[in-house]
């Protein structure tokens, strides 16, 4: 499928008609953004990150393989400046990144996913349950560890204060709990 745009030249007055191809996703969805995404998505834009409107998919790849929804984005934070600088292919991580091997992704979400996967597998699943554990494979730098901890521990300070200004953040996958009671009489008559 194809569309037209034209553009008009302000200067010369001249039109140009530019022919492009345009791909139209079979489906799309829509839904309301997790709380913690909300969170994540004002505090990315804090540090003007290409990753602020993937909010949502961090929470939804941490909620996936049973991780804090602030750890993933805290390793971008350092790894990255948050997706800003970046060796290529969406991979804010540093994941599979040593010497001259480099890792790609083919999107921010492929990357979060494929990251969060593989710190459930072979970090948390191993034992390595925070930053400082998970230094001693993740990183060479012995800094790494307290670097990620800061973000986290900033990440958390900032959803504190979001709370205090929109509150509280609701878990939306745990199960709502409604308990209904029934008054009833018994009519003497």
């Amino acid at each position: 499928m194809a569309f037209s745009l034209i553009l008009t030249n302000p200067v010369s007055a001249s039109y140009v008609a530019i022919q492009a191809p345009v791909e139209i996703p079979n489906q799309i969805e829509a839904r309301k953004l997790d709380r913690e995404a909300q969170i994540l998505n004002a505090y990315l834009a804090k540090y003007n990150s290409p990753m602020q409107y993937h909010a949502q998919d961090f929470v939804d790849a941490a909620k996936e393989y049973n991780l804090d929804w602030k750890l993933l984005p805290s390793i971008a934070g350092v790894e990255s400046t948050f997706g800003k600088h970046i060796p290529g292919g969406y991979n804010a991580y540093g994941w599979g990144i040593y010497g001259s091997n480099r890792l790609y992704f083919k999107s921010w979400r492929d990357g979060m996913f494929t990251v969060a996967k593989g710190l459930r597998e072979n970090y948390v699943n191993k034992g390595l349950n925070n930053p400082y554990q998970m230094n001693r494979v993740y990183a060479a730098s012995p800094l790494w560890g307290g670097k990620v901890t800061y973000f986290m521990n900033d990440l958390g300070k900032f959803a504190s204060q979001y709370e205090a200004d929109y509150g509280p953040v609701v878990d939306l996958y745990q199960p709502i709990i409604k308990i209904a009671v029934i008054s009833g009489q018994v009519n003497p008559d």
